[in-house]
């Protein structure tokens, strides 16, 4: 495929992931009051617990537009979620043009599977951000009050879940990678004390807190996730290597001698 149609195959990529978001969004538009409600609950907890303490900490629209920003905000995420099926696909798709038929059931695989990965990772980011924002305010003095613009609030939510389901992600990748052949468990096993220090460098850089807890809540799962991969690895080489053996013989017939 020459460079002109690779440029094309990702123009029609993009436009499709971009209409898929466009369309949830425009759901997101709708529902938007029952959409932000949930997502300022993690907030509004945090809320609760620093009034109980004496302590203020409250959500501000600092602008005159902010209010049509945040709906529209809140209208992207919510697009970006609910097309999350079509955009993972048309990115494995694009990775992956050359398939034949009986490899593009593995793009279907991959969706399958990527789908709900992700969505766990936006809900694990959900539950870790009460804890996290607590931590966080927990640092502001006495005589300080917390006014919080809603608009660094929700960028600070999207960046979460985006690690969160993205980092969920990874396992997916690596058991492509091996049904491609570009990766084998043996290569894998080998560089495992790289993939456990660049799990936990991922989960330091990516969790909005420098506490170890926020930080194994990302990187324990992720790392489970990328044994469970390791091990499906080590199945499919097993599989693989005994289908050529066989098919290396496949020629000779019974009553044939093999050159060996």
């Amino acid at each position: 495929m020459s460079l002109a149609d690779h440029l094309r195959e990702l123009r029609s990529r993009f436009l499709k992931s971009a209409l898929a978001i466009f369309l949830g969004a425009i759901v997101g538009w709708i529902y938007y009051q029952q959409i932000f409600e949930f997502l300022s609950e993690p907030i509004n907890q945090v809320v609760e617990e620093a009034r109980a303490q004496g302590r203020d900490v409250t959500l501000t629209i600092t602008d005159v537009a902010g209010a049509f920003t945040l709906q529209l905000k809140v209208a992207a995420v919510t697009g970006l979620i609910l097309a999350s099926p079509v955009w993972i696909y048309q990115f494995w798709r694009f990775v992956t043009p050359g398939l034949h038929k009986h490899e593009k059931r593995w793009a279907y695989g991959f969706v399958a599977l990527a789908v709900p990965l992700f969505l766990a990772g936006v809900v694990m980011a959900y539950l870790v951000l009460p804890g996290a924002l607590q931590i966080l305010f927990d640092f502001t003095p006495d005589s300080v009050a917390n006014f919080l613009p809603v608009d660094t609030y929700l960028s600070f939510f999207i960046r979460l879940i985006l690690v969160f389901g993205l980092g969920f992600l990874t396992p997916l990748l690596i058991v492509g990678l091996n049904l491609f052949g570009v990766l084998t468990g043996r290569t894998l096993l080998k560089w495992w004390r790289f993939i456990i220090f660049g799990v936990f460098l991922f989960a330091a850089i990516a969790t909005p807190t420098a506490d170890p807890f926020n930080l194994l809540l990302l990187a324990t799962p992720v790392l489970i996730l990328v044994g469970a991969a390791l091990g499906f690895c080590f199945i499919n080489d097993r599989r693989r290597a005994k289908r050529a053996n066989e098919s290396e013989f496949a020629q000779w017939g019974d009553d044939e001698t093999s050159p060996l």
